[in-house]
């Protein structure tokens, strides 16, 4: 029902747009009408610099309007928006950033909207309706199904819509692009787009998507487990860093790799068995325990039957060290004592569910009976309507990426080849880049700068298509050319002012960068993009 409402308001809300506002005029769009939709707010802003609320000052801003408004179309749903739309020589293009986690703030992507107005760009996020939820802590969406669904298929296009009504009303003409950028959560997102509503943007840019929510969530869980339900099981900073040392010592080379990475190329590929580091004298730093031999093995396996049978994805080696990696999947930040995005178990059980006692096949049964049917339509959707009208999809993720079960997107990517006829077919619409040694959406021992639009707009956004995979998505919808690899950069100490460490090229999927043999190790001209050798 909610979907034919929103469907007529899109038609309504082209009839109902006040005539434009002019660039100057800013706050006159306070009285713009929109169905199911009130502007709080419309403020004109001077050119040069500004600290958000999330207390960052951003310099050099072009002039701008900044507009925020709230979508209501059901009794429970508050889709909030803001939408930043620069005063002088807008391109035509609306951009829209993704979430993370369970979203719920609005301060999620000033980076990438800054980015986006230099360029010369709308651009515009959401809180995906679910405050006061905050990214890490669901908790507060216990009995608010009509929030669950924005969350999980909703909310993205509600606010598609809103934003690009505002955007017309204050330019006086349609968008002639739109694009969509977002990772994790924001990547589910852009994969919910081209799904269900394949008419919204032109080009969608998905890093690290959640796929299979639920099956996901119960796999922090279950990780949380491992390490937390028996005292002497948890892997302290010394133990994670051991396994990855260890794992990337026996496949580092593997994949196309060079033997002095310090991380694994392709860990699809990588055999390492944790047991190879049970202690044989006194426990220390440089071997494990039987009880943490157990919680690394639990890790890497993922959600399983009592049998031990795998019930979905695991970590795979070389993820278990660094930034939002083992470590907070065994202590995560949301709150201390329970695992992290616990908070869906907690809409189907109760504010009390009790993560000592996940029991993995009848609780996910329910679990599944409860959210799936909002929570994981990236599992069944079908990009068919989105490939025919022209659209183009840039997938991307990180090896070492704990967060996200990278074997879940390697998949969806093989049902896009098998859907679409081969691999030629596919990738004249969709690429999946994979980026060796770089954890959830960023950070980690690889090269992990790519993308001025995801990253906060930490680099410049005139950089070329060769270095800046938004730039390439443009670049192929616009100009009908597929980026054949993007470069990507490791900065010494992860700040670009200190210069660049190493470069690599990221490769469309199946293909990988593959070191010619001679040169050096860190520079991107000594790779080409082939099959890996098997």
């Amino acid at each position: 029902m909610r979907n034919k409402q929103i469907a007529a308001a899109v038609a309504l809300a082209t009839l109902a747009v006040a005539p434009a506002a002019g660039a100057a005029d800013c706050e006159a769009l306070k009285s713009l009408s929109i169905p199911d939709t009130t502007i709080l707010s419309a403020n004109a802003v001077a050119a040069g610099d500004l600290t958000t609320s999330d207390k960052v000052t951003r310099k050099n801003l072009p002039a701008f309007c900044r507009v925020v408004a709230s979508v209501k179309d059901a009794p429970d749903s508050d889709v909030r928006v803001e939408v930043w739309m620069p005063n002088e020589n807008w391109k035509g293009v609306f951009h829209l950033n993704g979430n993370g986690g369970y979203a719920g703030v609005l301060d999620y992507n000033y980076g990438a909207m800054e980015a986006a107005i230099k360029r010369g760009y709308v651009s515009a996020e959401s809180d995906l309706g679910t405050a006061p939820a905050t990214p890490l802590d669901g908790d507060a969406l216990i009995g608010h199904p009509d929030k669950w669904k924005d969350w999980g298929l909703l909310g993205t296009h509600v606010a598609t819509v809103a934003g690009k009504q505002i955007a017309k009303a204050f330019y006086g003409s349609d968008a002639k692009r739109s694009y969509y950028t977002g990772c994790s959560t924001g990547g589910q997102q852009g994969l919910i787009e081209a799904q269900y509503y394949p008419n919204d943007f032109d080009g969608i840019l998905a890093g690290a998507p959640v796929i299979n929510r639920t099956w996901g969530h119960a796999g922090a869980v279950t990780s949380y487990r491992a390490a937390n339900l028996t005292p002497g099981h948890k892997l302290d900073a010394a133990k994670l860093a051991l396994l990855t040392k260890s794992a990337v010592a026996a496949c580092g080379a593997k994949g196309g790799g060079v033997k002095t990475d310090p991380f694994i190329a392709d860990p699809m590929d990588c055999d390492f068995d944790a047991a190879s580091l049970t202690c044989r004298g006194s426990a220390n730093d440089q071997c494990l325990t039987p009880e943490e031999v157990e919680t690394a093995k639990a890790i890497y396996l993922g959600p399983a039957d009592k049998n031990g049978k795998p019930l979905f994805y695991g970590e795979l080696p070389g993820s278990e060290s660094g930034v939002f990696n083992w470590g907070f999947l065994e202590a995560p930040g949301n709150a201390p004592g329970e695992p992290g995005f616990d908070g869906l178990f907690k809409w189907v059980f109760g504010k009390t569910w009790d993560w000592r006692h996940f029991d993995v096949e009848p609780d996910m049964a329910k679990v599944d009976a409860a959210l799936e049917a909002d929570l994981n339509r990236a599992v069944t959707g079908d990009v068919t309507k989105f490939h025919d009208r022209g659209g183009k999809l840039i997938l991307f993720q990180g090896w070492a990426d704990p967060i996200v079960p990278i074997g879940q997107t390697v998949n969806y990517y093989k049902s896009l080849v098998d859907t679409f006829g081969g691999e030629e077919r596919t990738e004249r619409f969709a690429r999946l880049f994979m980026v060796p040694g770089m954890g959830h959406c960023g950070f980690g021992a690889g090269p992990d700068r790519f993308d001025s639009s995801a990253y906060g707009g930490l680099q410049p956004p005139s950089l070329d298509p060769e270095h800046d995979i938004f730039t390439a998505l443009s670049h192929w919808v616009e100009d009908g050319v597929a980026p054949a690899h993007v470069i990507a950069t490791k900065f010494v100490g992860g700040d670009a002012s200190k210069g660049v460490e190493m470069q690599r090229p990221l490769c469309p999927y199946p293909l990988s960068a593959q070191y010619k043999g001679n040169g050096d190790v860190n520079a991107a001209a000594n790779f080409i993009c082939s099959r890996t050798p098997k």
